[in-house]
C-alpha cells in the first residue's frame, strides 16, 4: 500500500480523488511540529504541503521510504530542495491551479480602477451620493500592455479582448505565430510598447532583469493618464517611482495586488487616493484552491501508478547510474544555454538548433536537450525551470528546440553544436569534453578555438593585428583583472581580418574597462558571458560531497 501524508490544509476535492484510489492510503495530520513532521514521514511515501509546512534538511535527511513531495501551488520555497534531490526525493508544484483565478483578480482590478468602485463604495457607506465625482473610463477601445506572456499573461490578454480591447505584449520568448494566433501585437522592445498603452498589467517574475522594470525613465515616456496593474509580484514596478508618478498626474491610477514588503503597512502608496490595493489576493479563491488540490492528487496519482513526473523542479527521471553518465554531457549543454541566453541579450528568440556528433549521439540527447533549454530559459521565468519542465516552458512561448545527431566522429570524439537563431541574427557555438569532466568552447560563430566554459568570459571582437592583445591586458591590468587563459579564433588565410577572443578571467570585469576596450579603433564588439565556476554542480542536480573514512 502506497502511504500518503498531507500535512496542510487540503481542499475535499484533491482529498477525495486520492480516497477513491485503493492503491492509496492518505492521511491528513496537521500542524506536526517539526520532529512530528520528521517521524511520520519515515513511514510514508509521497507528502502533499502547502505553504505552512516547511521541510528543512533536518527534517528531510534519511527518510528511505519518502519518494515525492507535491506542493499545492507554486512556490516551493519552503522545501529544501538541495537536500530533497540529495536524498532521492523528486519535488513537483502545482502551476497551473491558480492562473485562472490571478488572471480575473487582474481584470476585477482594472476594471474597479477604470470605475472608481472603491472610493464610491466607500462614498455610498459614509452616506454620500456623488455620481458626477465618480465618473470613470470604459475598457473598451483602450490599448493594453501585457508584460510578460506566460501562462497568466495570456489568460488576461483572452479576457480583455473580450471587453474590446487593443493588446500588445512583451515577452523575449513569446513567438509571434503564437501572437498572431491570440490576436496580440508582439513588441521586441519594452519601452517602444508602452507610449501606446492605456493600460499597463505586469505578468513576469521577480528577478535581476525585471526589478524595477516599470520606473522613472518608463514614467515618463508613458502617456497621460495610463493605469498600472500589478498582481504579479512587488518590486516590478518601483513603488517611489509610482507615487512620484501618480502624484504629477503622469499615471491616473494603480492597482495594485503585490508589494516590495508585505504586508505594506500604511504607506503614501498604499494610502494614495488614485491607488486600489488588495492584500495579494490573486490566487485566493475557492476555485483555485480546489483546482491546485485536484491537480496535486492527479501528480501522485500519476507518479505512483504511472511512473509519471510532471512539473518536477529538481530531479530527472532517470537512473543514478545513468546519471553519472550523462552529467557531464548535461552540464556541457546548459552551460552552452546560459552562454548563447546572454549572448542574445533582449533579442526574440526564434528557434535553437542542437547537434549531437559522436559518442554523445548515442545517449539520451533529449535529456541533453532540455539541459540546453532549461540554460536558455533559467533567467527569464518565475517557475523553476530544470530538465524536466523547460520543454514545456518552451512550447508554451512557441520556441522550437530542434536537435539531431550523428554517430560518426571527426575531430572531437563528442561535439556538441548549437545554433540560436533571433529576429536579429544567428548564433553558433560548439562545445566538448575534453577527457571524463573537462568542458572546452571549442568554436564561437564560425571562428575555431579553444577555451574553458566556466567563470567570466570576455569575448571582444576585433581585427587581427599587432599590438591589440598587449592592449587588452593593459587594460586588465589597470583595472586589476586577472586573466586565467586566452583562445584566439582568426582566419589564417587573411591576417588582419575580423577575428575573436575569448579571455577567461577571475572575478568580475568592470563595464569601464569593457567601455575602454570598445573605444579602441580595432575593436569591434564586445560581450561578457558569466557562467557557473569550472565543478559547480548543476542547479536542479545537486550533491553533498562527503569525505572518504
Amino acid at each position: 500500500m502506497i502511504k500518503i501524508l498531507v500535512a496542510d490544509s487540503f481542499s475535499n476535492a484533491g482529498m477525495s480523488i486520492l480516497e477513491a484510489c485503493r492503491e492509496i492510503d492518505v492521511v491528513s495530520m496537521t500542524g506536526l511540529s517539526p520532529e512530528k513532521l520528521r517521524e511520520e514521514l519515515h513511514n510514508h511515501d509521497g507528502v502533499i504541503i502547502r505553504s505552512a509546512t516547511k521541510l528543512t534538511g533536518a527534517i528531510l535527511k534519511d527518510q528511505p521510504r519518502l519518494k515525492l513531495i507535491v506542493r499545492a501551488g507554486v512556490g516551493v520555497d519552503n522545501i529544501d530542495l538541495a537536500s530533497a534531490t540529495h536524498e532521492g526525493i523528486v519535488v513537483m508544484n502545482t502551476p497551473a491551479g491558480n492562473t485562472t483565478s490571478t488572471a480575473e483578480h487582474t481584470m476585477a482590478m482594472m476594471l474597479a480602477l477604470s470605475r472608481n468602485i472603491g472610493p464610491a463604495a466607500a462614498s455610498m457607506k459614509a452616506g454620500e451620493w456623488n455620481r458626477k465625482q465618480f465618473t470613470g473610463s470604459q475598457l473598451s477601445g483602450k490599448t493594453l500592455g501585457v508584460i510578460g506572456m506566460g501562462r497568466v499573461g495570456q489568460t488576461v490578454a483572452a479576457r480583455a479582448r473580450m471587453f474590446g480591447m487593443t493588446i500588445l505584449g512583451f515577452d523575449p520568448f513569446f513567438s509571434s505565430e503564437k501572437a498572431a494566433e491570440q490576436g496580440i501585437e508582439l513588441f521586441r522592445d519594452f519601452e517602444e510598447m508602452i507610449p501606446s498603452c492605456d493600460y499597463l498589467t505586469v505578468h513576469t517574475p521577480l528577478n535581476a532583469e525585471t526589478r524595477d522594470l516599470v520606473s522613472t525613465s518608463q514614467f515618463e515616456i508613458m502617456k497621460a493618464g495610463t493605469r498600472i496593474i500589478n498582481c504579479a509580484r512587488g518590486g516590478i514596478v518601483n513603488e517611489v517611482a509610482l507615487l512620484q508618478a501618480l502624484n504629477s498626474s503622469q499615471i491616473a491610477g494603480a492597482a495594485l495586488d503585490v508589494f516590495t514588503e508585505e504586508p505594506p503597512g500604511k504607506t503614501a502608496l498604499v494610502e494614495h487616493p488614485k491607488v486600489l490595493c488588495t492584500p495579494h489576493l490573486g490566487a485566493s479563491t475557492d476555485e483555485a484552491q480546489q483546482q491546485v488540490a485536484v491537480e496535486a492528487a492527479e501528480i501522485v496519482l500519476g507518479y505512483f501508478l504511472k511512473g509519471e513526473v510532471r512539473f518536477a523542479v529538481n530531479m530527472v527521471p532517470v537512473s543514478g547510474a545513468e546519471m553519472e553518465v550523462l552529467r557531464p554531457y548535461l552540464d556541457l549543454t546548459y552551460r552552452l544555454g546560459l552562454m548563447l541566453a546572454q549572448l542574445r541579450g533582449s533579442e526574440h528568440i526564434r528557434a535553437a538548433n542542437i547537434r549531437y556528433r559522436g559518442e554523445v549521439a548515442g545517449k539520451n540527447t533529449k535529456l541533453l536537450t532540455a539541459g540546453l533549454t532549461a540554460g536558455l530559459l533559467e533567467k527569464a521565468l518565475d517557475s523553476t525551470v530544470n530538465i524536466v519542465n523547460a520543454n514545456i516552458f518552451a512550447r508554451e512561448r512557441g520556441l522550437e528546440i530542434e536537435e539531431s545527431t550523428l554517430s560518426a566522429t571527426a575531430d572531437f570524439s563528442s561535439l556538441v553544436t548549437v545554433e540560436l537563431v533571433t529576429d536579429v541574427q544567428s548564433y553558433s557555438i560548439s562545445g566538448t569534453i575534453f577527457g571524463q569532466e573537462f568542458l572546452r568552447l571549442v568554436r564561437y560563430q564560425h571562428y575555431q578555438l579553444e577555451t574553458f566554459l566556466d567563470g567570466t568570459m570576455l569575448i571582444f571582437h576585433h581585427h587581427d593585428v599587432p599590438g591589440l592583445i598587449g592592449y587588452v591586458g593593459t587594460v586588465c591590468g589597470e583595472y586589476q583583472v586577472n586573466i586565467s587563459s586566452m583562445a584566439l579564433g582568426r582566419s589564417p588565410e587573411t591576417p588582419g581580418a575580423d577575428s575573436v577572443a575569448v579571455l577567461n578571467v577571475d572575478g568580475d570585469f568592470p563595464s569601464e574597462a569593457r567601455e575602454k576596450l570598445l573605444n579602441h579603433p580595432e575593436v569591434t564588439g564586445v560581450e561578457l558571458v558569466v557562467l557557473p565556476p569550472a565543478g559547480a554542480a548543476l542547479p536542479w542536480l545537486v550533491r553533498t560531497r562527503q569525505a572518504s573514512t
